[in-house]
């Protein structure tokens, strides 16, 4: 009695922050000369853990950021006490205080968004976001007078001027045109801005897909998110052929072994029957950690002392079940991978992200904060 357990715990994720630095590196070389890059660590470093994550990439010489909310911007500073830090997100006016304490900079959604940052009466570092064809949030360059506007605002410190592309993983001949349009309108803007003696600072507008699709130069920064953590969005072809190492494994301890007849059912809803006698594991991990829920009988699989096996039955909150009839010796404490790699096999998260009809973005992402993050000691 009293004993701790494992650090580990029934399911935890693996950070290998050496494969996070060999990914910065071969960013680095796809990227145009004299680009910096501004690692995007919005959403817990996309599953990863941003404490371990951004202190690496302050080791790898990285000094700006990109978060989502203000929130993740006060969490990313205690990590990186002298970079810069950009809130790429909408921030309520009434949080501008914030923005102040912590030497953040906020990209602004638009003229209003401006106003109203302004209004506050905080002195604030800003970025302003174009909207040249994402139509999620800036300002349409046809409208001049009202960004030529925020210049004027005396309370906003213009740093910088950014866009996003709306389709840089496609490479059809339809969706690069769009995209290079959209390059086209931005710097068109920003020269006519330039011309009237406007100080446009930074420039930003290419996340993962634009560096390794559109590599041509222009932009002071890259924004490098998905595959920074050394996966690509799915599996798809990029111009320039990615060199990557994936961060992140997810692995859990198998909590129980045993046969089941042939015509026995498992799982909720009883949507599994075995048309054999198989061997049933157990394995202490579900949706509420991340795993999801619609690859219930549908191309799931884990590997069990290196050999890949299918999950069966619906997928539980906290559990899961394998049938590892075919894998040798079994047993209760055994460790099942779902992301990564045991002996010759590999579960890699493009696959696991094309068997549940969605992106990595989102399986990573979507990894609960009750498993435990644990960094693979530095090579």
């Amino acid at each position: 009695m009293g004993e701790k357990p494992l650090k580990r715990g029934r399911a935890w994720i693996e950070i290998d922050t050496d494969a996070l630095a060999h990914n910065i590196a071969d960013i680095r070389s796809k990227s145009p000369k004299n680009n910096e890059i501004m690692a995007v660590v919005k959403a817990n470093a996309y599953g990863h853990g941003v404490g371990a994550i951004a202190e690496r990439l302050v080791e790898e010489g990285i000094k700006v950021f990109a978060v989502s909310t203000i929130a993740e911007g006060v969490q990313l500073r205690q990590h990186v006490p002298d970079g810069d830090i950009l809130v790429m997100g909408y921030t309520h006016p009434l949080d501008a205080g914030l923005l102040n304490k912590n030497n953040l900079i906020q990209l602004v959604a638009d003229g209003v968004h401006a106003n109203a940052l302004h209004g506050s009466g905080q002195r604030i570092r800003v970025h302003i976001a174009i909207d040249t064809g994402m139509h999620r949030l800036g300002i349409e360059p046809s409208d001049f007078s009202g960004i030529e506007s925020i210049f004027g605002l005396k309370n906003l410190n213009i740093e910088g001027v950014a866009t996003h592309l709306a389709s840089p993983d496609c490479l059809t001949e339809k969706e690069k045109i769009f995209s290079n349009t959209q390059m086209e309108k931005f710097f068109s803007l920003v020269n006519k801005l330039k011309e009237k003696g406007y100080n446009t600072g930074k420039l930003h507008a290419h996340s993962s897909y634009g560096i390794y699709n559109y590599p041509e130069p222009g932009c002071d920064y890259t924004r490098p998110g998905i595959m920074m953590y050394g996966v690509q969005s799915q599996n798809d072809e990029t111009l320039l052929k990615p060199d990557l190492r994936p961060v992140l494994s997810l692995r859990a301890v198998i909590a129980q072994v045993r046969w089941i007849k042939a015509g026995e059912s498992v799982s909720y809803g009883r949507s599994y029957t075995a048309d054999r006698d198989i061997k049933l594991a157990t394995v202490s991990i579900g949706y509420a950690d991340g795993i999801p829920r619609q690859m219930s009988g549908k191309n799931g699989k884990a590997i069990v002392h290196g050999k890949k096996v299918p999950v069966i039955g619906r997928i539980c909150m906290d559990m899961l079940m394998l049938d590892v009839t075919d894998a040798e010796d079994v047993e209760a404490g055994d460790v099942a991978t779902f992301i990564g790699r045991d002996n010759d096999e590999e579960i890699r998260c493009e696959d696991v992200a094309e068997a549940a009809r969605t992106i990595t973005n989102d399986i990573l992402s979507g990894l609960s904060g009750r498993l435990p993050r644990i960094v693979k000691e530095k090579e």
